[in-house]
C-alpha cells in the first residue's frame, strides 16, 4: 500500500545524506562525495565528482523552505558542471518550478514511516542536463595550488611559481582543451588528500615570502 502524506515521516538533512550518497554511487559509478564546499556567497551542500566533471548536489530535506534557493541556483550554475537538487516527499510536487530546466530532480522517501533504520528510497525524477552557465574559471577556483601546479605539469606548460593562483587558472583555460581539463581536474579531485592541506597552505606561504623578497631587491 502506498504512503500518505500523513503517513510519511519527515526527512531531515541528516537523514538524506549518507543514504544518497550510497545510492550516487550505486547508480553512477565511479564517484567522490566532498561536502559542504563554499561557492562564491553559497554553500554546496555536496559535490559529485565523476570522470566527466563535477556535479553540484544541493539538498532541500521535508524541513527546509526555498527562502535561499534562488540565490543558492544562481551559484551553483556559475561553479558547476551539473546539478542536481535532491528533496523530502514534501517538496516532490513543486520543486521543478524552482530550479531550472538543466537541474536534476531526486525525490527521497522513507521506506519504513516511524522507524529510523535509515532506508530510504530514492527516485530520479529528472536526470541532469549540463549546464551552460558553467564558469570554467570559477570551477578551477576549488583546485589547490599544488593541483594545479600538477595540471601545468601534465599539460607541458611552465610552473609560473612566482604568479597567484588566478593566473594559473587563466593560462589552463586559455592552453589546454576544455574536455581534456575537465578530465584532468575530475582525476585531481579523485586523488585529493585532505590530509596534505596543512603542508600545502605551509608550501604557498613559504612561496610567496620567497617572491616578496625577490621583488624587493628588484
Amino acid at each position: 500500500m502506498e504512503n500518505t502524506m500523513d503517513d510519511v515521516r519527515p526527512l531531515h538533512d541528516e537523514d538524506i545524506r549518507e543514504p544518497l550518497y550510497f545510492f550516487l554511487e550505486e547508480r553512477y559509478g565511479k564517484v567522490r562525495i566532498i561536502e559542504e564546499k563554499v561557492m562564491g556567497r553559497s554553500r554546496a551542500d555536496a559535490l559529485m565528482v565523476t570522470e566527466w566533471g563535477v556535479c553540484g548536489i544541493e539538498i532541500k530535506s521535508d524541513a527546509d523552505t526555498y527562502a535561499r534557493l534562488t540565490s543558492q541556483v544562481k551559484d551553483y550554475d556559475r561553479y558547476w558542471d551539473k546539478n542536481y537538487v535532491v528533496v523530502g516527499k514534501s517538496h516532490e510536487k513543486h520543486i521543478a518550478e524552482h530550479v531550472p530546466d538543466t537541474w536534476g530532480i531526486i525525490v527521497a522517501e522513507d521506506l519504513h514511516p516511524g522507524v529510523r533504520d535509515g532506508r530510504l528510497h530514492f527516485e530520479v525524477v529528472r536526470e541532469a542536463k549540463d549546464n551552460p552557465k558553467r564558469e570554467m574559471g570559477k570551477k578551477l577556483s576549488m583546485m589547490w595550488r599544488r593541483e594545479l601546479d600538477h595540471l601545468l605539469a601534465l599539460n607541458a606548460l611552465p610552473k609560473y611559481q612566482d604568479k597567484g593562483k588566478k593566473y594559473v587558472e587563466a593560462v589552463l583555460i586559455s592552453r589546454v582543451p576544455e574536455g581534456r581539463l575537465q578530465r584532468q581536474v575530475s582525476e585531481e579531485l579523485f586523488e585529493r588528500d585532505y590530509t596534505t592541506i596543512k603542508e600545502d597552505l605551509r608550501e604557498r606561504r613559504q612561496q610567496k615570502k620567497k617572491t616578496r623578497a625577490a621583488r624587493g631587491r628588484r
